[in-house]
């Protein structure tokens, strides 16, 4: 009989109906909801956090039934049950009805639901309104979902990010002085903004983002992946007996706290329903904002951020820091914290899926049309590295030059050159590190491969003589003189007329 996946479901209700595979966190969830607080989640979407909402919320409601042979069920007071308002601004038409529209309407479902005649006219004062008549029949639990959606969907329009945000903080400020109506209250987005412009007055609000405790309470880890699918696993090995490095490979590597480690589970469950390695999660989403910062700020080697605690966990909306979208969005993740005297954090690609899409979507926007498909021509360009085979190299970034449509170029400097090839490299998967400091300047790229080191030195509409004679009078490469591997000077000149490289010369050091 074949297993039945819960791609895209957020209803723990039609999960555990239905017979869909259903990872058992209520053991974590257990004590976050024990401990009457409030939190804050931020994490990657399409990581399971309207899941982990709505369990929640069928907790709170009783649905006993629901959670027979998960680890909570003989430890949870069934006896007991609490009024749960709930929002989830991911589908309440903030863009078609605007946001104060959008959580009046909210606002009456929640109570139609829980028969409250609400009479107050302001948003605020009725989200006070509600809470209040609710806690009538018990302390009230409060679960926010894609809190951010109003301003993430905005970014691209300041005054109407400045104008939700508004909004937003009088929404969240009643919160504070109810906290005798309150049992719970879960807050979940992908991104942090700061706490000043928007919770400023919920101060009692735990930010669990980077929690040591909570590390894995949405995603899947390697136990929750060898123990929920060992059917299919063992069915993969026989054909594929290292499927699970490779998996891990694809699609592991998510931490925010460097003790757990957690798989995208989105991106699981569709291998698991079609064992074929693709980029599922990067392909429901292209984050066009994001790779237009990156553009903009001409940022393209994005590993090896280094960033503290409080930039990391925060995200300024009028000045963006980059790194620290790049990880609230789920495209960097940790990879060491530094606590010498403070926190700093070091970040990195998480897996193979990230990786690869992330750069794509790079190559192809300075490549001026996301629609451009660059990974048909990386494969040649590995090949052509890892073989000495110099002609082939310069063949190929020839023609991925040729495929950027002419009437979106412009190339007025050698930089976007050097950003393509850099990328290009990146993606095919060699060694690559841009502007390498040496004891008399610093090279423009430098690839290592098992057998070759190379260091290419690039000049826009000058002489490929005069970029090999650089690498030769600065000694780029002498640093590497002890290295058994052989020593290649790649000069290389590129035409801004033709966007090709019009002349190479290339000498064995």
């Amino acid at each position: 009989m074949l297993r039945k996946y819960p791609i895209s479901l957020q209803s723990f209700r039609k999960i555990r109906q239905g017979d869909y595979v259903y990872i058992d966190k209520t053991e974590v969830i257990h004590q976050i909801v024990d401990t009457d607080q409030y939190y804050f989640l931020s994490r990657p979407r399409r990581f399971g956090k309207s899941l982990l909402i709505d369990t929640i919320n069928e907790l709170f409601n009783g649905s006993k039934a629901l959670f027979e042979g998960l680890w909570i069920y003989d430890k949870w007071d069934w006896s007991v049950t609490n009024p749960v308002i709930r929002f989830s601004f991911s589908n309440m038409g903030i863009r078609t009805a605007g946001l104060e529209t959008a959580i009046y309407v909210a606002l009456e479902e929640n109570a139609n639901r829980l028969g409250i005649p609400l009479t107050k006219k302001e948003y605020d004062l009725r989200f006070k309104e509600l809470i209040e008549k609710a806690a009538i029949g018990g302390p009230v639990v409060i679960l926010i979902d894609e809190y951010d959606k109003p301003i993430i969907d905005f970014l691209e329009d300041p005054g109407m990010v400045d104008a939700n945000r508004s909004v937003m903080k009088n929404f969240y400020s009643i919160l504070k002085d109810s906290d005798e109506h309150i049992r719970f209250l879960l807050i979940t987005g992908v991104s942090q903004f700061s706490q000043v412009s928007i919770f400023s007055d919920l101060n009692n609000l735990r930010n669990i983002t980077l929690s040591s405790q909570f590390g894995d309470i949405v995603g899947i880890t390697q136990q929750e992946l060898e123990t929920n699918f060992s059917q299919e696993i063992a069915r993969m090995q026989i054909d594929r007996p290292d499927i699970l490095s490779q998996i891990k490979q694809w699609y592991d590597g998510y931490t925010w706290n460097m003790q757990t480690w957690v798989y995208n589970p989105f991106s699981l469950l569709n291998f698991m329903d079609e064992p074929i390695f693709r980029n599922y999660w990067y392909a429901t989403g292209t984050p066009t904002f994001l790779l237009k910062q990156l553009k903009k700020k001409a940022i393209y080697d994005v590993e090896d951020y280094e960033m503290g605690g409080l930039a990391l966990a925060s995200f300024d909306t009028n000045h963006p820091d980059v790194a620290a979208l790049l990880f609230q969005t789920g495209y960097l993740t940790i990879k060491n914290i530094d606590q010498n005297g403070q926190e700093l954090y070091k970040l990195g690609f998480p897996n193979l899926e990230v990786k690869s899409s992330l750069l794509n979507g790079l190559l192809s926007i300075y490549r001026a049309g996301l629609g451009v498909d660059s990974l048909s021509l990386v494969a040649k360009i590995n090949k052509a590295l890892n073989t000495y085979d110099i002609e082939g190299l310069i063949l190929q970034l020839n023609a991925m030059f040729a495929e950027t449509p002419y009437d979106r170029w412009k190339a007025d400097t050698e930089s976007i050159f050097h950003i393509i090839t850099y990328l290009t490299f990146k993606l095919a998967g060699v060694n690559v590190y841009t502007e390498v400091h040496s004891a008399m300047g610093r090279s423009d790229i430098m690839v290592k491969t098992d057998l070759y080191i190379y260091v290419l030195e690039l000049k826009l509409d000058s002489t490929a003589a005069v970029a090999l004679q650089q690498i030769k009078d600065k000694a780029y490469l002498a640093p590497y003189a002890s290295d058994s591997r052989k020593k290649i000077a790649v000069g290389i000149s590129f035409s801004s007329k033709d966007r090709k490289v019009e002349q190479f010369q290339f000498e064995e050091l």
